[in-house]
């Protein structure tokens, strides 16, 4: 007798916590968040620098020379300082020479596929700016180190490339709006390229 009012007493217990439980004290798992991003709104200077080029970039960058060590004259970094990121712009006198400027042409596309591995899609598109120069756009999607890369010439004397890289390993989702952010920055960098004569 004793053992079957013990039981009761326990399944009386359990069957009380039980329904005093709501669904409010349930422990849900948030999902996983993001830092919000403050981006300033757009503001552009023109580069000072003495290059055989010349654009319009973000005032809230930085030039910065290209230090690497294959680095060559008139490459530099237009390097976003609160964003943790620069675009690597590249230069290439082509003169005439119409050899160069298939191997730089070739070279930009095997630059933007070599991040087959990780990109799941490469968008290319092809532009003239107002200046007449052609521009195609690289756009990557996945965890690739370099998410948006370009390159303009006037077919015939100048070669520029450039490349967005991020120093960080943050995944590229939680970038997205950085990654919006300096795409627009770029697009008026090369809306407004000058090649000198």
């Amino acid at each position: 007798m004793k053992y079957k009012s013990s039981l009761f007493v326990v399944v009386m217990v359990v069957a009380g916590v039980l329904s005093s439980c709501s669904d409010e004290d349930t422990f849900v798992p948030k999902p996983k968040g993001y830092n919000k991003i403050d981006l300033p709104a757009p503001a552009y200077q023109p580069l000072k620098e003495d290059h055989p080029y010349t654009f319009e970039y973000s005032k809230y960058a930085e030039i910065r020379p290209d230090d690497s060590k294959i680095a060559e004259p008139h490459w530099l970094n237009v390097y976003y300082p609160e964003q943790g990121c620069f675009v690597q712009i590249t230069y290439k006198d082509i003169r005439n020479n119409k050899k160069h400027f298939e191997e730089h042409v070739d070279d930009s596309h095997k630059l933007a596929i070599k991040h087959n591995v990780k990109a799941y899609a490469i968008n290319e598109s092809v532009d003239t700016t107002a200046k007449g120069y052609t521009v195609t756009y690289f756009e990557l999607e996945g965890e690739v180190p370099s998410q948006f890369q370009f390159y303009v010439t006037d077919s015939t004397a100048h070669f520029l490339r450039g490349a967005l890289y991020f120093k960080t390993a943050t995944r590229n989702d939680s970038l997205a709006p950085v990654i919006r952010y300096v795409k627009k920055d770029i697009l008026h960098l090369v809306e407004t390229l000058e090649f000198k004569k």
